[in-house]
C-alpha cells in the first residue's frame, strides 16, 4: 500500500482513520480502540447522534414514506459502518430511545427492533439489532419470517409483484447481512439457519456477485458501481466487504468480482466515488461521482488485503 494513499485517508474523519489502523495498519488494539472512541464524540458520528430527537426518531420517520435517507433506518446503519462503538454512553443513551420507535401500522406495528414485514428491511434491522446488542423474541421472530421466505433458487426478493420464485442480488445482500449478524451475535448452531445462509451465498457466488448465471453478463450496471453510503442498493464491492467478513480464504468464484474491483483503481492507488444517494438531512458523506474516494479506498484495500496476494496482483 502505498503510504501517500495511507497518509490520506488518515487524513480523515474518526470514521474512517480509525478502521484504517485496524484494518490497514495492524496498529495496537488500544491505539485503535482510541481513535475509535472519537467517533462517538468528534465529527461525523458525533453530529448525527445529537441529531436524534427525544422520541427516538431521526428526521421524524422510521423508514422514510419518500425514501428520505433522514430515518432511523439508514441513520443506524450509517452508524454501523462507521463502526461506532456500540458501549459509548452516547449510543446507549441513543439506542434506547430508538426502542421507543414503532413500525407503521399497516407493516406491522411493532417495536423497531422487532421489524416489520419486508425481506430487505428486517435484514437491516437484524443487522442493527446485533451491532447495538438489542437481539429478543422479536429478532428471533425475524430469523423464521426469513427462513420461510427464501425463493427456490436460494436467495430472496421484496420486489412486487409476488409470488416470484425469482431472487434479486439486492435483497439477498441485505438479508444475508442481518441473519450473518445474527448468527455471529447469538452463536446460533440452528441448522436451518445456516442452511438459508448457505443458499444465499451460493446464489452470490454462482453469479460472480455481478453476472447472470444464464448468460455470463453483467446483471445490472449499478452493480460495477462502489458508493457510500449503500443503503439498500447492492454493489459488488459491499458483497465481497460481506464474503470478508466471513473470514477464511476467499472463494475462487469472486475473481471476477476482485478483478473488477482492481480494475476501478486509479494510477494513484485510489478509487473513485461512485454515485451519491440522497443524504441525511442533506448531509455528503462521499465525494462527487468520480472524485478520489477515501470510503472505497479503504474498503477496497481491506478486500484485497483479506484475499491475498494472488488477488492484489491477479491469480
Amino acid at each position: 500500500m502505498d503510504d501517500g494513499v495511507i497518509d490520506w485517508l488518515l487524513d480523515a474523519d474518526p470514521a474512517i482513520t480509525w478502521q484504517v489502523r485496524r484494518d490497514l495498519l495492524d496498529e495496537p488494539a488500544d491505539a485503535v480502540a482510541a481513535d475509535r472512541a472519537r467517533v462517538a464524540t468528534e465529527g461525523w458520528g458525533a453530529d448525527l447522534l445529537a441529531l436524534q430527537a427525544a422520541d427516538g426518531y431521526w428526521g421524524g420517520a422510521v423508514y422514510g414514506e419518500r425514501l428520505e435517507r433522514d430515518s432511523v433506518m439508514w441513520t443506524l446503519q450509517v452508524l454501523t459502518r462507521f463502526g461506532i462503538d456500540p458501549e459509548a454512553s452516547a449510543v446507549v443513551e441513543a439506542i434506547e430511545r430508538v426502542r421507543d420507535v414503532r413500525w407503521p401500522d399497516d407493516v406491522g406495528g411493532r417495536p423497531f427492533f422487532d421489524g416489520e414485514v419486508e425481506e430487505c428491511v428486517n435484514g437491516g434491522v437484524l443487522t442493527f439489532g446485533a451491532y447495538f446488542g438489542v437481539l429478543g423474541e422479536g429478532a428471533d421472530q425475524m430469523v423464521e419470517r426469513l427462513i420461510s421466505q427464501r425463493r427456490s433458487d436460494g436467495g430472496w426478493n421484496c420486489a412486487e409483484p409476488r409470488p416470484t420464485t425469482r431472487s434479486s442480488f439486492d435483497s439477498t445482500l441485505c438479508v444475508l447481512e442481518g441473519l450473518r449478524a445474527y448468527q455471529r451475535a447469538t452463536g446460533s448452531t440452528d441448522a436451518a439457519l445456516a442452511d438459508v445462509i448457505g443458499t444465499g451465498e451460493e446464489y452470490l457466488l454462482d453469479r460472480h456477485l455481478h453476472l447472470r448465471k444464464s448468460t455470463g453478463e453483467v446483471a445490472n450496471e449499478r452493480y460495477t458501481d462502489f458508493a457510500f453510503p449503500a443503503y439498500w442498493y447492492y454493489d459488488v464491492l459491499r458483497a465481497l466487504e460481506h464474503f470478508r467478513g466471513n473470514g477464511g480464504p476467499a472463494d475462487p468464484r469472486l475473481d471476477p468480482a476482485l478483478e473488477l474491483l482492481r480494475s476501478r483503481r486509479a494510477p494513484d492507488g485510489r478509487w473513485p466515488a461512485g454515485p451519491q444517494r440522497p443524504a441525511l438531512r442533506a448531509w455528503v458523506l462521499e465525494e462527487a461521482k468520480g472524485d478520489p474516494s477515501r470510503w472505497t479506498t479503504l474498503r477496497a484495500l481491506r478486500v484485497l488485503r483479506w484475499a491475498g496476494a494472488d488477488a492484489a496482483e491477479g491469480r
